[in-house]
């Protein structure tokens, strides 16, 4: 009886020290999905082609907004900026920003838009293109971003950070409208650029 018991101890002690491992770089991050098949050609505030070319060898971060968003864009864009920030020098990795809304957000309105967050286009991307790849995108980084009339601003979407590694793998989700997220993120994204 004691032994079993001694037995359950360690077990958990080994499943403990495991769990806080996860995050120290001794161990890889789990892979969540991936994204090598999705075919896509969008445009970005530079009037550039963006596509899965684009992004070949970088690890980057993906979400969706809309410029006119009065909800949780703003937010998540300041936390999306401190990413930014931390990255802002290193070229093995980029921030690709989709709007839902193509209509309204043309290349000019999110050439304005990246200019007040003070952002470099080749460092983090804002893409607009057809709605309805932008929306087939989502589902394949498995987000929402859909019409929505009874929402503020007629469109709903994912307030997610998504992790990408470089060989088209999802690694992680991040609430981008939480600081305490987005500083996991930032660290597990400094874990990826390690394995």
């Amino acid at each position: 009886m004691k032994a079993k018991h001694f037995l359950y101890l360690i077990a958990i002690g080994l499943f403990v020290v495991s769990c806080e491992n996860s995050k120290t770089g001794s161990n890889k991050l789990p892979v969540l999905g991936t994204v090598e098949e999705a075919q896509y050609q969008f445009v970005n505030q530079d009037s550039a082609e963006v596509s899965p070319k684009t992004f070949e060898n970088k690890i980057y971060v993906t979400d969706f907004f809309f410029t006119t968003c009065p909800t949780i864009c703003p937010t998540m864009k300041q936390q999306m900026l401190r990413v930014y920030e931390e990255f802002e020098n290193n070229e093995n990795v980029m921030l690709l920003s989709h709007t839902i809304d193509p209509q309204h957000d043309t290349v000019g309105v999110l050439r304005t838009y990246a200019e007040g967050l003070g952002i470099a286009s080749d460092k983090w991307m804002m893409v607009t293109g057809d709605k309805k790849e932008i929306f087939d995108i989502a589902a394949k980084y498995m987000v929402s971003a859909l019409k929505d009339e009874s929402q503020p601003g007629g469109l709903v979407h994912s307030g997610a950070f998504v992790l990408i590694d470089q060989n088209k793998k999802i690694r992680g989700y991040y609430d981008g409208t939480k600081e305490m997220e987005t500083n996991e993120l930032i660290d597990d994204m400094k874990v990826l650029l390690n394995e």
